[in-house]
């Protein structure tokens, strides 16, 4: 809203100093400063507030160190992290922007399935929460938003260089929607670009770097790339979102492991959103060039204020507890993140922790499973799972775990941004 209002004093006014509102940077530093005031005033109030109200955890008895010292500390610190990435959005960016509004979108609708989780466990008694079947539609229901607004958007579009007079589709479901743009390039040569329609995601590593989900559906047929190119991208999404999301809400085990994590993702994906919406950096890496994705930076900010300002309470010893509130938030701001700005594939990567989580419990109970069929007792490979837990068996303290995840997750995140040269 603030860029909007100093937009217009400037225009119409003069006004001294606006014009610094129409930088993206200085508007994600305001953003990032803005979440980490909010999370550190408003957490300590809530937290207050929470504990009057005697909304404790409730912690299962897993014979871990320390488990009982955790018993009735506050939850569902998760607000704390929606309204300090909420509120620096409304204020500092572009909310008329696709992007930005997609993700308003879902920070809200993975953050109330959290909260229904967290409000059933603490005021109805019910340690169960939400019904799994709830969680997993409500994910699904956000991949087809995100999915369908990605394909069918006519404000999503990528940026390709045109060939002389060809137009630079790849497939009968890719249609150009703007008039070719001049631009000129640093040895001074004049290069035309248009913006093209398109259900495409980068492939790392590789010279060729877009993969468009029309040829997969072209592969069954001409005819089936109407109605099976968007029923595949769509699938595609919501299982990222789905996965991401779960994942997330695994890796919350232990005290302030979940947001740092995610909060270094954030910053890979706020790198990589920052250099795709800038044509000149786009050109000079060699990487596909997002018009307006720029704007999602202020966003990004924002996250990573909020999850930084979060770990003042939620670092170990926690005062706080995220909750479903947070945790599904989370991985699901990340997960339509990577989407966005088109990097799909990376998450492997970038959301490193996550999948290691995420398969740590598959692995674990598919072999208990398996051995119990085979031998009649269930074994196990982990001394218990999710993987953090597991070095908790081991005796590794709390914190050290967290700090050592954490720069893995560093060295995921760099590698992650390394891509950007290695093609």
């Amino acid at each position: 809203m603030l860029y909007y209002l100093f937009t217009w004093l400037r225009e119409h006014y003069g006004f001294f100093g606006a014009g610094v509102w129409s930088y993206i940077t200085f508007r994600a530093a305001m953003a990032i400063i803005l979440s980490l005031v909010i999370s550190m005033l408003f957490g300590k109030r809530l937290i207050a507030v929470l504990q009057r109200k005697q909304i404790g955890e409730t912690i299962r008895d897993l014979g871990l160190e320390g488990e009982n010292k955790k018993r009735g500390t506050p939850t569902m610190g998760g607000l704390i992290i929606l309204s300090a990435i909420l509120i620096p959005t409304l204020l500092f960016a572009r909310v008329m922007n696709v992007y930005v509004i997609l993700m308003i979108v879902s920070t809200i609708w993975l953050g109330l399935v959290g909260f229904a989780d967290d409000y059933i466990k603490v005021f109805r008694k019910n340690k169960e929460g939400l019904a799994g079947r709830f969680k997993i539609a409500g994910q699904i229901g956000l991949g087809i938003i995100v999915g369908s607004v990605m394909y069918w958007n006519n404000n999503v579009v990528t940026s390709r260089e045109m060939k002389g007079d060809q137009l630079p589709v790849y497939n009968a479901t890719e249609r150009v929607v703007s008039k070719p743009r001049i631009r000129q390039d640093e040895q001074g040569r004049l290069r035309s670009y248009v913006s093209v329609q398109s259900a495409v995601t980068t492939v790392p590593f590789t010279k060729t770097h877009e993969l468009s989900f029309g040829k997969l559906g072209g592969m069954f047929g001409s005819g089936a790339q109407s109605w099976l190119t968007p029923l595949l991208y769509i699938l595609f999404v919501t299982l990222i979102i789905t996965a991401v999301s779960n994942g997330a809400n695994i890796t919350d085990g232990v005290d302030g492991l979940a947001t740092g994590v995610s909060a270094i993702a954030g910053v890979c994906l706020g790198v990589f959103a920052y250099v795709s919406g800038n044509y000149v950096f786009a050109d000079y890496l060699n990487i596909m060039h997002i018009p307006n994705l720029g704007e999602l930076s202020v966003f990004i900010g924002a996250f990573v204020g909020a999850c930084v300002g979060f770990l003042w309470y939620n670092s170990y010893p926690a005062q706080v507890f995220m909750g479903d509130t947070g945790s599904l938030a989370l991985g699901g701001i990340i997960a339509s993140l990577a989407i966005i700005v088109r990097k799909e594939l990376l998450i492997p990567i970038i959301c490193g922790i996550f999948l290691i989580e995420n398969l740590s419990v598959i692995v674990q109970v598919a072999w208990f499973k398996h051995t119990k069929r085979k031998y009649g007792e269930g074994r196990r490979i982990l001394l218990m799972s999710p993987l953090h837990h597991h070095y908790q068996k081991l005796g590794y303290p709390e914190s050290k775990i967290v700090v050592r995840f954490w720069i893995v997750g560093i060295m995921l995140a760099i590698l992650s941004i390394v891509t950007l040269k290695l093609q």
